[in-house]
């Protein structure tokens, strides 16, 4: 089906004008759409041969979630779709200093940047979660979030601590891994430090 010369209407019921794009007579019609899209959605005009409509967002912001219309007036059909918007950020794991016993120490995770909101979880070199502290959540201005949480773990051989923050909303995770040193180190220093990507299954 060839869409070039059909009308395409998307847009977003929420907002006041609805519309995010309009095409007409094989022309976007710029003046129409809402402000806050302007010079940032547009069609995929080689492929409108092909029938293909899609929208495409340029430049993505928190406030383009929500749910979007697509319809064709020539052949008075819809559909409509959910726009999740999500964003990540690399946790990082500090020294929150000894604890009273001189065999363990107090790790510090945060992570900045989160949206939605993530949960924190600490692992042991198994996998198995840790008994940790409350995970304190902070929002800032711009809707981001930022977790923090601490753990107290013993020192000793082949202690690998895993600080994982995920949003199981948008399938994302991010997880950062860390040695600590055993008794006989006289260094308080972390060994080594690594940082992945997953998704969640």
């Amino acid at each position: 089906m060839d869409a070039l010369d059909m009308a395409v209407e998307w847009a977003r019921p929420d907002l006041n004008p609805r519309f995010v794009l309009v095409w007409r007579d094989s022309v976007e019609l710029e003046s129409k759409k809402h402000p806050s899209y302007t010079n940032r959605t547009s069609l995929f005009t080689d492929e409108l041969k092909n029938g293909n409509m899609s929208l495409k967002i340029s430049k993505v912001k928190l406030s383009d979630e929500g749910t979007y219309r697509c319809f064709v007036p020539e052949l008075n059909k819809d559909t409509t779709v959910q726009l999740v918007v999500g964003a990540v950020s690399s946790p990082v794991i500090s020294s929150a200093g000894l604890n009273k016993s001189i065999s363990k120490v107090v790790l510090q995770c945060e992570s900045a940047g989160w949206y939605p909101e993530p949960e924190l979880l600490w692992l042991d070199g198994e996998g198995n979660l840790l008994s940790a502290g409350p995970t304190e959540t902070l929002r800032g201005p711009d809707d981001l979030y930022t977790v923090s949480s601490r753990v107290t773990v013993e020192k000793r051989h082949s202690n690998n601590i895993t600080c994982r923050v995920q949003q199981k909303k948008i399938s994302q995770s991010k997880e950062t891994h860390i040695h600590v040193p055993g008794k006989s180190n006289s260094s308080n220093h972390f060994l080594c430090m690594e940082v992945e990507k997953r998704k969640i299954q």
